[in-house]
């Protein structure tokens, strides 16, 4: 893996699991179903603090800034991966992300397409900026300081991206909340299938693959929580976020321990 060092000079860095720099969850099966589940997460629990608690998307942005602040602090200051901290960041992004994208669209009136694309170049330039900085957008190179600065801020506008798309699916092209996730499922197959036919670089397969996941997880989110008038099946949003921060949980611990049991083999083989 090609890192860079500052100015133009890169140096080959072999980031493994066990690097003792590595910052971002290894990109496996049970990253993407973390992910998803993120991606639902947040959008139930930005709908609960904006609109189940009437707070309205301003507050709801304060206040999800101030978590996602937090976390990210946090996350930065670690030496090393921290599984649940680094998944809490995550969420972090997504609930902030949806309180961006809802308070474009409708308290600034900009619509979805504007906010997507405004998103859209926000994400472009980070990652573009992040390239010329360290020579790749790669995420298992993210083992300093500005690169993960870099990852977040991209993380940040991806998943904010993500929330006016999908919505916009529903509210600007008619779709229904099952009908946009399928969509978005058939947009990541078409996705991956260009990883494996077209060989397509895989930084680029990885961050299409990132920010559609996130509407899929917004509609499907969507679907579970809002009132059956709107095609949803209303269920409540805190209820629903609860049941996702566990599920989450579960992908991130059984995940987690079945890396260190194949880990445990490799090394007694060795």
């Amino acid at each position: 893996m090609i890192v860079g060092t500052g100015g133009a000079r890169m140096e080959r860095v072999d980031v493994t699991r066990e690097h003792p720099a590595r910052k971002v969850a290894e990109i496996t099966l049970g990253f993407w179903l973390a992910k998803v589940v993120a991606t639902t997460l947040g959008e139930v629990a930005g709908d609960a603090i904006a609109q189940t608690l009437d707070l309205g998307y301003v507050a709801g942005l304060a206040i999800t800034l101030g978590l996602l602040a937090a976390f990210l602090v946090a996350q930065v200051r670690a030496d090393r991966y921290h599984p649940f901290l680094f998944w809490a960041t995550i969420v972090g992004t997504t609930t902030a992300g949806t309180e961006i994208a809802d308070l474009s669209t409708h308290t600034l009136n900009l619509g979805y397409n504007v906010t997507s694309a405004i998103l859209f170049g926000g994400m472009l330039l980070t990652l573009g900026i992040w390239y010329l900085r360290r020579g790749t957008c790669d995420v298992s190179a993210v083992v300093d300081h500005e690169s993960e600065l870099f990852f977040w801020g991209a993380v940040l506008f991806s998943n904010s991206l993500g929330t006016a798309f999908g919505d916009g699916l529903v509210y600007v092209f008619g779709l229904t909340y099952t009908t946009g996730s399928l969509v978005c499922m058939a947009v990541i197959g078409a996705v991956l299938l260009l990883h494996y036919v077209a060989r397509v670089n895989a930084a680029f397969i990885f961050w299409a693959a990132f920010v559609f996941t996130r509407p899929f997880g917004a509609d499907f989110g969507n679907l579970l929580t809002k009132e059956a008038a709107k095609g949803g099946f209303g269920l409540n949003t805190f209820a629903t976020a609860l049941v996702c921060v566990l599920l989450l949980a579960g992908i991130v611990v059984f995940f987690e321990r079945r890396q260190h049991l194949v880990d445990g083999r490799s090394r007694t083989v060795a």
